[in-house]
C-alpha cells in the first residue's frame, strides 16, 4: 500500500496587492503585453519546456493561451481578457493593458477600495454614455453604401498584427479579400432578420500572399487521381446532391457492452455490403449526381456509384458539414435506410480547380451565402497568424453590422476620452461628489489615475523611443520620432495624428502625454461626410473596444477589492 501524505492546510494571504512579489509579477505581465501592442509591437516566442510547437505572435488570444499563469490575481486578469476575446475577437491587449494600468495607478493614490470602486464605476458610466452619444468626437457612423470605412477597419486589424509579415501591397490585398469575403456572406434578400453566411478559410501554405483569393461556394480538396476520375463534369441543369453524416464504410458501430445477434449462415460483412449497395441503387434511381460523406465510403459503393456516373467524395470532415448543408440545401442523412426525397439538395455547378499543388472540387451554389477564402503565406507560422487575423477581421465586420459605427484608432480614442473625462469632472463635480459621497480631492486623484491609465494605453503604441503627445484642441494622439531636438517646431515633425484624421498644419498646440494635462473640451475633428471619404484612417471596432473598456474597469475593481487569497496547496 502506498504511503499517504497528510493533507496540507490551505494557504491564506491577506491584502495580496501589497505583496512586492505580486506587484512585480503584474509588472512583468504588463511589460509583455505592452511591448506586443500595435502595428510596431514586438513579437513573442512562447514554447513549453515539455516540447511541442513554438508560437510566434503578438496577438492576445495566442499569448494568453500559451502563457503559464499561476497566481490567482493574474488568473483573474487573463481569464477576463480571454473571455472578452472569445466573444469579440479584438481589443484583447487593450483590455489587459488598461486593467494593469488602472490597478497600478489606483494603488499610488492610497484611496480605499470602496471609494475607488464607486468612482471607477461612475467614470466608466461617463465614458460609456459619451461613446454612445451622437456628440461623441471619436465615434464615426458607418455608411454601408460606401466600403471605404469598412476597408479602413479591416486594414487596421491586419496592420496591427506584425507577425503576419505582410508588405503594404500584401496588406491591401488581404484587406480587400477579407471585405469581399464578408460581403459574400450577406444575403441579397432579407426579411425580418439578417442571417449572415460563413467564410471558410482554406489553407494554401508556402505560396505568395498575393496568390490568396476568394471564391463563392465551397472548395473540397481532392487528390489529382480522384479528380481525373470525376472529369469531365458535364450537365446543363443543376446537380442533385446527397450529404451523409454517418459512415458508409460498412463497419459495425461500437455496441458498447451490448451484443449483436446474427442468424446462422448469415455473413455479417456481406449483409452490410448488400445494404450499402441497395442504398447506392436508390441514389442512382433518384438521379443523384453528387454524394458526399463526412466519413468513409466503402470502395465497392464508390465503384458502383462511379459506374453510374455519380460523383462520390468522402472524408469531407465535420467542419464542412454545416456549410455544405447551407450551400446545397440538403439535410444530412444519418442512416442506411430509405432516403426521403426532402433530404436531397442541389448546386448550380461543379467544376475542378487547382491552386498551387492542391486540387479542389468547386461547388458553386445557387444563392447561398457561403464563400471560400484561399489564404496563402510564405511560412506555417506566418500563415497561422494570418488565419487568426482574418478570422478576427471577419468577426469585427459582423459586429459592425450589429452596431454600425467605429472608433478612431491609433490611440486617439483613448486620449480624446481622457480629455473628455477631465473636462467633465472639472466642470461638473457637484453631481459626482453628491452621488458617490466622496471629497473633491478623492475625485481629482482618481480621475487623474483613470485618465493616465487610458493615456498610457495610447503611449504603449510607441516602441521606438519617440515622444507621444496630445493636441489641445481635439485631444488626439500624436507620435514623433526618437531623438527629436529639444527646441522644435512641432508641425515640422508631426504629420498626422494616430488615427490619420488630423493634420499638423492646422493651428494646434501640443503637450507631452506624460506631463500634467489641463482640462480641455475636446472638439470633433471633421464632419462625418469628410471622414467617410478618407482612405487612410486607423479605426477600431466600436463594440469590441467598448466591451474591452468595461471588462478592464470591472476586472480592475474586482482585483482591487480582494482582501484575501486562499489557495489549496494539496
Amino acid at each position: 500500500m502506498s504511503r499517504l501524505e497528510a493533507k496540507k492546510p490551505s494557504l491564506c494571504k491577506s491584502e495580496p496587492l501589497t505583496s512586492e512579489k505580486v506587484r512585480a509579477t503584474l509588472c512583468v505581465l504588463k511589460g509583455i503585453l505592452t511591448s506586443s501592442y500595435g502595428p510596431s509591437g514586438r513579437l513573442k516566442q512562447v514554447h513549453s519546456g515539455l516540447g511541442g510547437c513554438v508560437c510566434t505572435t503578438s496577438q492576445s488570444s495566442a499569448l494568453l493561451s500559451n502563457l503559464p499563469v499561476t497566481h490567482p490575481i493574474l488568473k483573474i486578469l487573463t481569464t477576463s481578457t480571454k473571455n472578452h476575446v472569445s466573444c469579440f475577437s479584438d481589443c484583447g491587449l487593450f483590455t489587459a493593458i488598461l486593467c494593469c494600468n488602472l490597478i497600478e495607478n489606483v494603488q499610488r493614490t492610497g484611496l480605499t477600495p470602496t471609494t475607488v470602486i464607486k468612482l471607477n464605476q461612475h467614470l466608466l458610466r461617463l465614458c460609456t454614455h459619451y461613446l454612445k452619444s451622437e456628440s461623441c468626437g471619436c465615434r464615426i457612423p458607418v455608411d454601408f453604401s460606401s466600403p471605404q470605412t469598412l476597408l479602413c477597419l479591416v486594414r487596421s486589424v491586419v496592420t496591427s498584427k506584425p507577425a503576419c509579415m505582410l508588405t503594404r501591397e500584401e496588406t491591401d490585398h488581404i484587406s480587400a479579400l477579407v471585405l469581399k469575403a464578408f460581403l459574400l456572406t450577406i444575403p441579397e434578400n432579407t426579411k425580418d432578420r439578417l442571417i449572415l453566411g460563413k467564410s471558410i478559410i482554406v489553407p494554401l501554405k508556402g505560396h505568395r500572399v498575393l496568390d490568396s483569393t476568394v471564391l463563392p461556394g465551397i472548395l473540397i480538396e481532392v487528390s489529382e487521381v480522384q479528380l481525373m476520375k470525376i472529369l469531365p463534369i458535364k450537365k446543363s441543369d443543376a446537380f442533385k446532391v446527397a450529404l451523409f453524416c454517418s459512415s458508409l464504410s460498412g463497419d459495425l458501430s461500437d455496441t458498447g457492452e451490448g451484443t449483436v445477434v446474427v442468424s446462422s449462415g448469415v455473413c455479417l460483412e456481406n449483409a452490410v455490403l448488400e445494404q450499402l449497395l441497395n442504398l447506392g441503387r436508390q441514389l442512382v434511381s433518384d438521379h443523384v449526381d453528387l454524394v458526399m460523406c463526412q466519413k468513409v465510403i466503402h470502395p465497392s459503393l464508390k465503384q458502383f456509384l462511379s459506374m453510374h456516373r455519380v460523383i462520390a467524395i468522402d472524408r469531407v470532415g465535420v467542419a464542412l458539414m454545416e456549410p455544405l448543408s447551407k450551400v446545397t440545401g440538403t439535410q444530412p442523412i444519418g442512416s442506411l435506410g430509405s432516403i426521403s426525397p426532402s433530404s436531397y439538395g442541389s448546386v448550380k455547378d461543379l467544376c475542378p480547380a487547382k491552386f498551387g499543388f492542391k486540387h479542389f472540387l468547386h461547388l458553386i451554389p445557387n444563392e447561398a451565402t457561403i464563400c471560400s477564402l484561399l489564404l496563402s503565406n510564405r511560412s506555417d507560422t506566418a500563415w497561422d497568424e494570418l488565419k487568426l487575423t482574418c478570422q478576427t477581421a471577419l468577426h469585427v465586420l459582423q459586429l459592425t453590422i450589429k452596431e454600425p459605427c467605429v472608433l478612431l484608432g491609433g490611440g486617439c480614442t483613448e486620449t480624446h476620452l481622457a480629455a473628455y473625462i477631465r473636462h467633465k469632472t472639472c466642470n461638473e463635480p457637484e453631481s459626482i461628489l453628491r452621488d458617490n459621497g466622496c471629497t473633491q480631492t478623492e475625485l481629482q486623484l482618481l480621475t487623474e489615475a483613470f485618465c493616465r491609465a487610458l493615456e498610457s494605453v495610447a503611449g504603449s503604441l510607441e516602441h521606438d523611443g519617440g515622444e507621444v503627445l496630445t493636441d489641445m484642441k481635439y485631444g488626439h494622439c500624436w507620435s514623433s520620432q526618437a531623438e527629436s531636438p529639444s527646441v522644435v517646431n512641432w508641425p515640422d515633425l508631426l504629420s498626422r495624428c494616430g488615427c490619420g484624421l488630423c493634420n499638423s498644419q492646422e493651428e494646434l498646440r501640443w503637450s507631452f502625454l506624460k506631463t500634467t494635462q489641463h482640462p480641455i473640451a475636446p472638439q470633433t475633428c471633421l464632419p462625418h461626410e469628410a471622414i467617410g471619404s478618407s482612405n487612410n484612417l486607423t479605426l477600431d471596432c466600436f463594440t469590441a473596444k467598448l466591451s474591452g473598456l468595461q471588462v478592464a474597469v470591472e476586472t480592475a475593481n474586482l482585483i482591487l477589492d480582494l482582501s484575501y487569497v486562499i489557495e489549496d496547496k494539496n
